[in-house]
């Protein structure tokens, strides 16, 4: 690893020594953009390959090369999928027992009655992992995950449980941890982004471009936003009555005017993630239609992801478009489904998460077994999970509140040992007790999935060494299958 990529893990530059930083080249080249754009019709190997090519040195040898995030917006009730408690069954209808302390919730110190699960459990593969059958299809993969249900963080609403969960923060401003991703490994694919996120079709995930925000990095890391619609990049294709040759003449015309503009801005990170945008553009022009054309997967791969299906068609496109990402060198996607707390289940739990689990269940199955197939899921870390889970109180009568105190998630492939649950909550569900992990405990295994050690990534802001766990978090040894 070279001066200039160890910089990327001590969070500056080394002084004296002679290497330039792109803004600095930006200023002092002489060729300028007009040698970027040539950069960038050369093969990776050749003059100007992209730094992100140049990927740099991982800490230590990693498991994943990719991961996939399916984030389940609103907050999934853990006690009605994957950690069933007989315990309720006894208390049904009584407050919260004193032995269990009070409960803060977004509506205050609750008193509600404890609610039972009316899900009906069984025990799945040779593991015998529980699953509730509002998921059969994952539960055919019981194997393949590692059930984490001891999760916990601080935020007890949306916003800030969504922020913590892909920042680290309850607050915004701090970098996701997909920007965290791409700062320190850069892409496999110089003509795909490195971060991409996808929302659902007919929803706009709460914060909005804030979750996949670089933060105080410089905003070419911030995640690339893509939709499940039939267009997923807006305006990606060059129109018919533009040719090659005219594209390219445009481009460098706007790469000059992008030059005098930046000279007397260099500070601006924003104009050079906007510039760089172009770039990537430009090259995505070649390379970005073919990766989200779904019409060359057969139908049998597509019917495995649910698209023949209506109620399972949109998430189905998305977890198809998410393994057709990474299979062509993408580090990190991100996919939520229920976008705008569709989750949240204050109410009608029953009729809210039947649907949810329906359109989500066979496409994220389909997206395990393809990966396998095509032994992609052993480079693929897999991560199920939402902002926080439900309590096991009610509310309204049929509904459960946000629960930040103990929740679940789970993992698959990448180097994660599959068939067990891992950790515990208390007998109703309510806290974690057992091999708590924190959220920046889970952002911290994830990284070291990939090969990066959390204390050694280091961004310098202000005078400050960050990380992405905030100085804190400890990779959960449990999970790794080689542990």
């Amino acid at each position: 690893m070279n001066e200039f990529n160890r910089s990327r893990f001590t969070g500056s530059l080394p002084r004296g020594s002679g290497y330039l930083s792109r803004r600095d080249m930006l200023q002092q080249a002489g060729a300028g953009f007009g040698s970027l754009f040539l950069a960038s019709m050369l093969p990776p190997s050749g003059f100007g390959a992209s730094p992100a090519a140049e990927t740099l040195a991982p800490h230590h040898r990693p498991t994943a090369k990719s991961i996939i995030f399916l984030f389940m917006e609103g907050g999934p009730s853990h006690i009605d999928l994957f950690d069933p408690k007989p315990e309720i069954e006894k208390l049904a209808g009584k407050p919260l027992p004193e032995s269990f302390g009070p409960i803060i919730t977004p509506m205050g110190e609750y008193g509600a009655p404890l609610m039972p699960s009316k899900r009906k459990w069984k025990q799945h593969g040779q593991s015998g992992l529980w699953v509730s059958d509002w998921l059969p299809h994952i539960a055919e993969h019981a194997d393949d995950l590692a059930v984490i249900r001891s999760c916990w963080g601080n935020g007890l609403n949306h916003s800030n449980g969504v922020c913590q969960m892909n920042s680290g923060s309850i607050l915004g401003g701090r970098p996701s941890l997909g920007s965290w991703v791409t700062y320190g490994l850069g892409s496999e694919n110089e003509n795909l982004p490195a971060f991409v996120v996808i929302e659902d079709g007919d929803g706009h995930v709460i914060n909005g471009p804030r979750n996949w925000s670089g933060g105080f990095m410089p905003a070419s890391y911030q995640g690339v936003a893509i939709n499940g619609s039939n267009t997923p990049i807006d305006f990606l294709k060059t129109p018919q009555r533009v040719g090659e040759s005219r594209q390219a003449a445009k481009l460098r015309l706007l790469n000059e005017i992008n030059k005098q503009h930046q000279l007397p801005r260099a500070s601006d990170s924003e104009l050079e993630a906007r510039i760089h945008s172009y770039e990537l553009a430009f090259r995505m022009q070649a390379q970005a239609p073919e990766a989200v054309d779904l019409s060359q997967e057969s139908e049998q791969t597509q019917a495995m992801y649910g698209i023949d299906d209506k109620s399972t068609a949109s998430f189905g496109k998305n977890c198809l478009l998410a393994r057709r990402l990474v299979e062509r060198g993408v580090r990190f996607v991100q996919l939520y489904h229920g976008a705008g707390s569709k989750w949240d289940s204050h109410s009608a739990i029953e009729k809210n998460h039947s649907k949810l689990c329906e359109s989500s269940d066979k496409p994220v199955a389909g997206l395990l077994a393809d990966l396998k197939q095509r032994g992609l899921l052993d480079s693929t870390l897999v991560v199920w999970g939402g902002e926080f889970g439900r309590t096991p109180m009610s509310e309204k009568g049929d509904g459960r509140d946000h629960n930040a105190y103990g929740f679940t998630m789970w993992m698959a492939g990448g180097g994660i040992k599959g068939g067990q649950a891992i950790g515990s909550t208390d007998e109703i569900g309510l806290r974690a007790v057992e091999d708590r992990l924190h959220v920046h405990d889970l952002h911290a295994t994830i990284l070291h999935m990939l090969g990066v050690d959390h204390w050694k990534l280091v961004y310098a802001h202000q005078g400050r060494p960050e990380r992405a766990t905030q100085n804190e978090g400890k990779v959960c040894k449990k999970l790794l299958l080689d542990a």
